[in-house]
């Protein structure tokens, strides 16, 4: 039998598995190495706005919501949720989504389309990535 790698992961036929993670001093980046070699740095931006969260994602395509000003937000919190996933807390308060190795893999491995697709839809919305000021 074959052995199956974290890039097969991504399609459903294996898991990825992390290795290390590490957030950065200014807390707005989250570096994941896998066991397969890949390594992805994810700024806390990009894993705020694309956090699988049903207030981000919805209960269905039609409902996923372009989160907008969340240029400068930081990681507070990373939590485990059993053997297969993190709980990630932003400074926003936000910390309901749970990312799975897989979903931080895909994350990773999928990025340039996965922020364009927001960064249409942000613009779509008429949102920006800066805070508002209050």
């Amino acid at each position: 039998m074959a052995e199956v790698s974290a890039v097969e992961s991504a399609t459903g036929r294996g898991h990825a598995w992390p290795v290390e993670l590490r957030l950065s001093a200014d807390k707005r980046r989250l570096t994941v190495s896998f066991e397969d070699g890949h390594i992805f740095a994810l700024d806390a931006e990009y894993l705020r706005v694309e956090s699988p969260s049903a207030e981000v994602q919805g209960h269905s395509p039609s409902e996923r919501k372009f989160v907008a000003g969340k240029k400068d937000v930081q990681v507070i919190g990373i939590d485990r949720v059993g053997h297969y996933a993190i709980r990630l807390s932003f400074d926003d308060l936000h910390s309901t989504g749970i990312f799975s190795w897989d979903y931080l893999y895909e994350l990773g491995r999928d990025h340039a389309v996965i922020w364009n697709r927001y960064l249409e839809g942000l613009a779509a919305t008429g949102g920006s990535r800066e805070r508002r000021p209050r």
